[in-house]
C-alpha cells in the first residue's frame, strides 16, 4: 500500500471513531493512540508511522465495538488486531534503529 493510501485509511479510521465518539466513552480505549501524536494530516511522517498508527487505532476501535456487548464483533478480531499493532509496533523500531546506525 502506498502512502497515500495509508493516510487516507487513517483518514478514514479516524472518521469512525469520532462517529463512535458520539455515543460512548472512548478515552480510556484511546489513550494509546493519542499519546502517539499521529493524524492523517502529519503528511511528513513516515508510512511506518501511519501504518503503526493504524494499526493502533484499529485495536481501539474494535475494543469500543467489542464492548458494546452485542456480538458484533468476535474476540478473536481485537486479539488479531493487538497482535498486528505489536508487530508493526517492532516493524517501525527496527527501521529506527536502522536509522540511527547510518
Amino acid at each position: 500500500m502506498y502512502k497515500d493510501e495509508m493516510i487516507q485509511l487513517h483518514q478514514f479510521l479516524v472518521y469512525i471513531l469520532k462517529y463512535l465518539e458520539n455515543g460512548h466513552d472512548i478515552e480510556k480505549e484511546c489513550e494509546k493512540y493519542f499519546s502517539l501524536n499521529i493524524s492523517p494530516h502529519h503528511i511528513h511522517r513516515t508510512k511506518a508511522e501511519h501504518k503503526y498508527a493504524i494499526f493502533v487505532l484499529s485495536t481501539a476501535i474494535s475494543e469500543i465495538l467489542a464492548k458494546q456487548g452485542n456480538d458484533t464483533l468476535p474476540p478473536n478480531i481485537v486479539n488479531g488486531l493487538s497482535e498486528l499493532a505489536k508487530r508493526s509496533k517492532k516493524e517501525l523500531a527496527k527501521m529506527e534503529a536502522n536509522i540511527e546506525a547510518k
